[in-house]
Formats: structure tokens, sequence, C-alpha cells
């Protein structure tokens, strides 16, 4: 009977550590950090996020560059900050703009797979995602370990059914190779989500009149 009793609470312990492990952290704001690559040069990222917005700061050499947006993507600016050369501008996107950055997006139908593994302390599965327009496929890997706001997530893979670690990421028809390194509850320095009144504004179009 003791034996008996003894693997019965030992089976209740692993149990409980298991439903420990597994179970789902939720953040409502926070901080993802992750390292990527912006014209062959290496950038250091960190996105801050919130129910309603999202701020993508990421610094490339000298030069800062915020990108602001909002959870109904009714809204899009782009910030270039480079000391060195005082030079600050804040190029917000026209109505225009956004529907054709929108369009240029790639639009995924999804294949869950079955291979999993561990990517910066997230367990994480695989999932092919093929864009609709071009028939490319993707790797993409995913976590259900935590939750966050659709802030959090690039738009094109709103639909992929978790947060993802490991993907490529789409913008101005280039793609990025992402690898989170961290999640964490951090809140955005004050100002983070709006534009400094030092900055000159225009559109996007603005900030490359060269083309």
């Amino acid at each position: 009977m003791n034996i008996k009793f003894f693997n019965v609470a030992l089976g209740i312990t692993l149990a409980a550590t298991t439903l420990s492990a597994s179970a789902q952290k939720a953040y409502t704001h926070g901080i993802i950090s992750y390292s990527t690559e912006m014209r062959g040069q290496p950038a250091d990222v960190k996105q801050y996020f919130n129910a309603d917005s999202s701020a993508t700061v990421v610094t490339v050499g000298p030069a800062n560059v915020k990108i602001l947006t909002t959870a109904k993507h009714d809204y899009l600016a782009v910030l270039i900050d480079v000391p060195v050369a005082s030079i600050k501008k804040a190029g917000i996107a026209t109505p225009a703009e956004l529907e054709e950055g929108m369009a240029s997006l790639p639009t995924f139908t999804y294949a869950p797979g079955t291979e999993t593994k561990t990517i910066a302390g997230f367990n994480c599965k695989k999932v092919v995602a093929k864009d609709n327009k071009s028939g490319k496929t993707y790797d993409i890997w995913i976590t259900n370990d935590i939750t966050v706001p659709s802030t959090a997530i690039p738009f094109y893979y709103a639909a992929i059914g978790g947060f993802p670690v490991q993907y490529t990421a789409f913008q101005q028809g280039q793609e990025a190779s992402i690898t989170i390194s961290s999640v964490t509850d951090g809140v955005a320095p004050a100002g983070t989500y709006g534009i400094a009144k030092d900055f000159e504004k225009g559109s996007l179009a603005d900030l490359n009149p060269g083309g």
C-alpha cells in the first residue's frame, strides 16, 4: 500500500510539474527582442507592444528607426533618427500608402507539422506557411507557451495559431529571417508610441524622395 501510495503521489507531483511548465504566460504589454539584418547590416530590434499599439525600434549603426502601428492597422509611421547627421524625420503613411503596403504583403495558408524543438526557451512546433500569391513556402516555428495581443504578431501571421518565434518577416518587398531571443513584461518608455515634436513630418514617400 505504501508503495502504491508513493507511486500515486509521484504521479500527481509529476502531473502538477508538467501543468506548471506548460501553463501559458499571458502578456498584455511587453518587449520582444531579436536581431536581424537590414540591407546587409546587422540590426538589433526591440518591439514594444500593448493591446492598442506596437513600436518597433531598430538600431542599425548610427541610425535608430522606429515603426509605429496600431491594432486596427489604420496607422503606420516610420521615424528616422540619426544624431550624428542631425536627421529627425517621420513618415506617416497616407491612406493610399497604407493600402499599397497591405496589398504587397503575402497571404498564407497554413499546414501544421509534427516537428517540435525548443527555441530561446520556448516549446515550438513547425507550421508550413504557403504564400497564396507566389506559391512559395516558409517553415515557421510557433509557440503556445505565451499569449500576446495581436499587435505583437506580424499581421500576415495573425491566423497561424500561436506566437511566431522563428519566422520570415516581410517589409517593402524584402524578406528577413527572425529568431526571437526574449519576450519580457517591460513597459515602454514614455513617448515610445508617439512622435516627438522635434521630428520633421511628412508622408512615407517623403522619407525616400529619390525612390
